[in-house]
């Protein structure tokens, strides 16, 4: 099935916006995007059939099948978001350098390669660059298992006898790191108890999957693990769970555009945080069932802590503030009256796109890497840039939603490698845009 999307191989695309319209009317997100790549390669884990439900059709996830496909496993889109994985024959452990360096997920592979047939050859992962992004936390919980691990210009993993369950303390909450260790113990002999694990709702949506395949997982939601590995796992079919970090996308758009939005399907048991933080800016929402409604016109006011001193909105670990949400923040702040510290803990490059904004008329004062102080509301106006990553590029359009004239963003691939038919389904609700050629 083809994708309207900037491919590596095909022609650039961009966006052209007319700001100043609001954005309303009904949507639903799209399957989970940083679940539906950890459990891609869980498939691998399997020789029998995997069905998946939601897979949202983006570029990651085209080129993660991309990768397994390569590997000799049978991958087939039954419709335009289910996919059947059957890796009932696997040619190979070792992956593709060239189609490594353009997706960060493809360090997913190591756990279910190591785990089923005792060895990986791992070249360092790509993916955006928002900073240093350690793959130190996979190769520990490898070695705890009882692999043998070497690190030169790839990663080698041998486990040629098989892995052992094992205690293993996990030196950074990390989200790909958990989720590598958990598929590799999913086939280990014995207990594997994973401590200081990431308890995203996508390691969450991995964990119900391995559970469909076989395996044992007690604490799910927790950062400590329990997993009873299993000799074999089976087939199944599995839902991808819809994605938090869209539906808060959404609520944003709304907000900034003055509409009146209803999101359906809205992932509200995994939005208590940002509700939070959201609230922090004055964007209210509504919850209604397993919707969420943005209310139209919403005058929007920073709440400053007590004694009137600057609010802070920082990101952390789960149930924390998702850090893939800051770049959003920030553009909703600058429509906000009063001035709110966004404070990006994880990545050093995460904020670096601010100045974009800052040449539509925002008010944000970069102090580091980490931290840019947003004063607003700003009267903001169209610009011509450049997308650097998934979410400063959703950030970017975001204001070019709410800005005044015509903006041109750049290197839309970015955009499309994690929101599904961005551009279509914000026409549905009245935006002005436009994709082009660049």
């Amino acid at each position: 099935m083809a994708m309207a999307t900037a491919t590596r191989e095909g022609t650039v695309q961009a966006f052209l916006i007319e700001g100043c319209q609001p954005l309303s009317g009904t949507i639903r997100p799209a399957g989970n995007k940083n679940a539906a790549l950890p459990i891609l390669a869980a498939c691998l884990l399997t020789g029998e059939p995997v069905i998946l439900e939601n897979v949202p059709h983006i570029r990651d996830v085209e080129e993660m099948i991309e990768l397994i496909a390569a590997l000799g496993v049978d991958v087939e889109w039954q419709g335009p978001n289910t996919v059947r994985v059957w890796a009932a024959e696997v040619n190979g452990t070792k992956l593709d350098p060239e189609l490594c360096t353009h997706i960060r997920a493809s360090i997913l592979l190591a756990g279910p390669l190591l785990a089923r047939f005792g060895a990986a050859d791992v070249p360092p992962p790509g993916g955006d660059v928002i900073g240093r992004r350690r793959v130190d936390t996979h190769l520990m919980a490898f070695a705890a298992l009882g692999a043998d691990v070497q690190v030169d210009r790839e990663y080698r993993l041998r486990a040629p006898d098989g892995l052992d369950g094992a205690e293993i303390h996990l030196d950074e909450a990390s989200v790909t790191g958990t989720e590598n260790a958990l598929m590799a113990a999913a086939r280990a002999r014995g207990t594997t108890v994973i401590m200081n694990a990431a308890c995203e709702p996508h390691v969450q949506d991995l964990c119900h999957l391995l559970c469909k395949m076989g395996v044992g997982i007690e604490g799910i939601g927790s950062n400590v693990l329990v997993i009873e590995g299993a000799d074999a796992l089976h087939g199944c079919t599995h839902r991808v769970g819809p994605d938090h970090i869209e539906v808060a996308s959404f609520i944003g758009l709304a907000a900034v555009t003055g509409g009146d939005l209803l999101i359906e399907d809205a992932a509200v048991e995994h939005l208590r945080a940002i509700r939070h933080s959201f609230r922090r800016l004055g964007v209210e929402i509504e919850i209604q069932g397993t919707s969420v409604r943005v209310p139209p016109g919403q005058e929007l006011v920073v709440v400053d802590d007590i004694h009137d001193q600057v609010p802070k909105i920082d990101d952390g670990p789960w149930p924390m503030f998702p850090a893939d949400l800051t770049s959003i923040a920030v553009a909703v702040a600058t429509q906000a009256k009063g001035t709110v510290l966004i404070f990006e803990k994880m990545f050093e490059n995460r904020l670096v796109f601010t100045d974009k904004l800052v040449s539509m008329g925002a008010r944000i004062i970069l102090c580091d890497p980490h931290r840019a102080v947003v004063t607003g509301p700003s009267k903001l106006y169209g610009y011509r840039m450049e997308s650097p990553d998934i979410r400063a590029g959703m950030a970017m359009l975001m204001a070019s939603l709410c800005a005044e004239g015509t903006s041109r963003i750049g290197n839309v691939g970015q955009i499309d490698r994690g929101y599904e038919r961005i551009d279509e389904r914000l026409r549905d609700l009245g935006a002005r845009i436009e994709r082009v050629e660049a």
